[in-house]
């Protein structure tokens, strides 16, 4: 394949000790490089039972009305998609590419650029909600940083929903597999790789390999590699603690897979 352009890797030396840490840098070519790919790779549509899984929980431990939810790292807005025909949406997404396939496929929606790890509306939310791009905070620093974030924005009686991919007692090496057609022909197909984190390691590497199709049948291959976080139901239940949420491990179905969840109150008083 050669060289992957979005990786590098960085050398720092321990003033005290003179060791040498080596740390992984990764720009996701699936959020910038071949974003418009993103509905190809995968669709609206298959979101639709997980997304109704999302209203509900938020709808049924929230302590106020739900009219209006802000999501963070809102991606391609694919559980949007679902979720504004219950919620009034506000989509932060840092990704530009992103943010504008999620502003054609939700316009009535408000569109944000922003980190969640520092990004401030000036606002709060009857609910934030928070899915897998949480698996981008690869230190306990970013992940308490994005939970400051929930925290700072939701309302009295209001309610946090955050949903990883996996944390440290749920995850598994897999390989998984999928891709679709669009109107104008376009398909494609991905093959994704989960390998286990190194020993004492609070992040693990994603390969994905992209075959792109164009409709006059020119195939392209793309290979691409995330860094995302792992970490312990401990670590997750302390840090929503540390930002002044006191938060519930809750488990969700999807697709007959179980997955953590984590669900938090903000007190109405």
């Amino acid at each position: 394949m050669g060289r992957f352009d979005g990786l590098r890797e960085e050398e720092r030396r321990d003033p005290k000790g003179g060791m040498i840490e080596r740390r992984l840098f990764v720009k996701e070519r699936l959020y910038y490089e071949i974003a418009d790919w993103w509905a190809v790779i995968s669709p609206p549509s298959e979101y639709a039972e997980e997304a109704a899984l999302y209203v509900e929980m938020i709808c049924a431990w929230a302590r106020r009305p739900v009219r209006e939810v802000l999501e963070l790292g809102s991606g391609g807005g694919n559980n949007a998609y679902h979720m504004k025909h219950s919620f009034a949406m506000t989509l932060v997404e840092p990704a530009d590419g992103m943010r504008e396939l999620s502003r054609k496929l939700n316009p009535g929606c408000i569109h944000l650029k922003g980190d969640m790890r520092s990004v401030r509306l000036g606002r709060t939310f009857d609910a934030v909600f928070v899915h897998d791009a949480v698996m981008y905070m690869t230190t306990e620093d970013d992940l308490r940083a994005a939970l400051e974030t929930v925290a700072t924005h939701l309302a009295p009686g209001g309610v946090a929903l955050v949903a990883p991919d996996a944390t440290t007692e749920t995850f598994s090496e897999t390989t998984e597999h999928g891709g679709a057609e669009d109107e104008s022909g376009r398909q494609a197909r991905y093959l994704e790789w989960k390998l286990p984190p190194e020993p004492g390691q609070a992040t693990y590497t994603v390969h994905y390999a992209f075959l792109l199709r164009e409709p006059d049948g020119n195939v392209r291959v793309v290979h691409d590699l995330h860094l995302e976080g792992l970490f312990q139901r401990a670590t997750w239940l302390r840090l929503f603690d540390e930002v002044g949420l006191a938060a519930t491990l809750v488990s969700r179905t999807i697709e007959g897979e179980e997955y953590d969840s984590f669900v938090a109150v903000r007190s109405a008083t």
